[in-house]
C-alpha cells in the first residue's frame, strides 16, 4: 500500500505510512489503519478521498541547496525549507537523502517515490563525495584509519574515504566519501578526530555532479542520462544487466553487397592509389632444352 502511494509521487514510503495510520487512505470503501495490504489493478485506492493521480514517468532534477534552508516538506518551528525554494510547479517533488540545515550543495529531486527509494539505499552502492573545511590540524594517518569504519558514541560509521586536500593555517580542506549517509555522519566522524566541520559542500551522488550548477539553481537530468544511469530500474527504457551496467547496443550488422563490392575491387584494378605491381615472371629454360638437344 505504502509503496503504490509513493509510485504515484504523493510521498516517500514512510510518510505513506503515516498517512494510514492516520487514517487518510482508503481501499474500496474501506479506511486502512496498517500499510500491509496488497493492491490491485481493479482495486480503488483514495487518498483524503481522492483517487491516486496517474503515475507519471520518473525524472530526477539536480538542485544546488544553499546554505540556510531544511530539506523537509514542512517545518513545525516555521523555519524555510528547500521546497519552500523551489518554483511552484516543483514543490511536490520528494528529496533523494538530505543535507543538514548548514550544508550545502547537490541535492537531488524526483518525482518517484520507489525510484527515491532505490536510491537511497545503501545496497545501491552509490558514493556521496564531499569537500569539507574545518578548523583543527588534521592527522593524515587518522584520516586514513577511517576507510575500515569507526564507532562514535555507541554508532557504527561504514568505511569513510578521507584525504587532506590542504592545510592552511587552522584550517583545512578534506575531500570525503561516504557510501550510507547516516545522520550528520560526515560531521561526527571528523569531530571524534578533534575537527570542527565549519563548511561542507556535497559535490556528486553516485554518478551526478554538482559540476557548475549556481547555488539555488534546479536542472532537470536528460532522460537520456537516466536511462543510462538507471536502466531497468522503474521500467525506464534500456534494462541493465546483473551488474547494473546498461546494456550496449547491438552492432549494426554489414550489409551483404558490401563484401561483394570489396571483392569486386580486389579482383580488379584499384581505382585509386598506387596499382599493385605485379608478380616477376619466371626465368626462361630455353638453354636447358638446347643443351639437352646438341646432347
Amino acid at each position: 500500500m505504502a509503496k503504490a502511494i509513493a509510485r504515484a509521487g504523493l510521498a516517500s514510503r514512510r510518510e505513506a505510512e503515516g498517512w494510514i495510520a492516520a487514517g487518510r487512505v482508503a481501499l474500496n470503501g474501506r479506511v486502512l489503519d496498517s500499510p500491509a495490504v496488497l493492491v490491485g489493478p481493479g482495486d480503488a485506492l483514495l487518498v483524503d478521498g481522492k483517487p491516486l493521480p496517474e503515475r507519471q514517468e520518473a525524472r530526477v532534477w539536480r538542485y544546488h541547496k544553499p546554505p540556510g534552508l531544511i530539506t523537509t516538506r514542512s517545518d513545525p518551528r516555521g523555519r524555510t525549507t528547500v521546497f519552500d525554494s523551489l518554483p511552484e510547479g516543483l514543490r511536490r517533488l520528494l528529496s533523494v537523502g538530505r543535507l543538514d540545515m548548514s550544508s550545502e550543495g547537490l541535492l537531488l529531486l524526483t518525482n518517484d517515490g520507489a525510484l527515491k527509494r532505490h536510491m537511497e539505499m545503501p545496497a545501491t552502492g552509490w558514493s556521496r563525495r564531499y569537500r569539507v573545511r574545518v578548523h583543527g590540524q588534521v592527522d593524515a594517518e587518522a584520516l586514513a584509519g577511517l576507510a575500515g569504519g569507526c564507532t562514535v558514541s555507541g554508532i557504527r560509521y561504514g568505511p569513510m574515504e578521507a584525504r587532506l586536500e590542504r592545510q592552511v593555517g587552522g584550517n583545512a580542506w578534506l575531500s570525503v566519501a561516504i557510501r550510507e549517509g547516516k545522520n550528520r555522519e560526515v560531521r561526527k566522524v571528523l569531530e571524534s578526530l578533534g575537527l570542527t566541520v565549519n563548511r561542507l559542500i556535497r559535490v556528486s551522488y553516485g554518478p551526478f555532479q554538482l559540476a557548475s550548477l549556481p547555488r539555488g539553481a534546479v536542472e532537470e537530468v536528460k532522460p537520456r542520462v537516466l536511462r543510462e544511469q538507471l536502466g531497468g530500474v522503474l521500467g525506464i527504457d534500456r534494462p541493465a544487466d546483473q551488474s547494473g551496467r546498461a546494456k550496449a547496443k547491438p552492432k549494426p550488422t554489414p550489409h551483404p553487397k558490401s563484401k561483394t563490392g570489396s571483392r569486386a575491387r580486389r579482383k580488379g584494378s584499384a581505382p585509386t592509389g598506387r596499382a599493385k605491381p605485379s608478380k616477376p615472371s619466371k626465368p626462361s629454360n630455353a638453354p636447358r632444352a638446347d643443351r639437352r638437344r646438341r646432347s
